[in-house]
């Protein structure tokens, strides 16, 4: 005799025995094809030389700024 109760026929367990049909596309996987587009959105994207030029002469400006302030001594006599 087992321990285990009966179970009538007609019970369902509360979670799926088997796994579910999955629809498999030729692209690979959500996650493959999101690091394809964000590859392929570098490559449109990139700086040109007029770009350049101005962030580098922002930072020394902004560099040239800072300094200016810090060695500033004011009008002490």
């Amino acid at each position: 005799m087992t321990k285990t109760p009966p179970k009538p026929q007609e019970a369902k367990p509360p979670y799926p025995i088997e796994e579910a049909p999955h629809d498999h596309h030729d692209e690979g996987s959500e996650a493959l094809q999101a690091v394809k587009d964000l590859a392929e959105a570098k490559k449109r994207w990139k700086p040109d030389a007029k770009q350049i030029g101005m962030g580098a002469a922002i930072g020394i400006g902004s560099a040239a700024i800072v300094a200016g302030l810090l060695y500033w001594r004011g009008g002490k006599k």
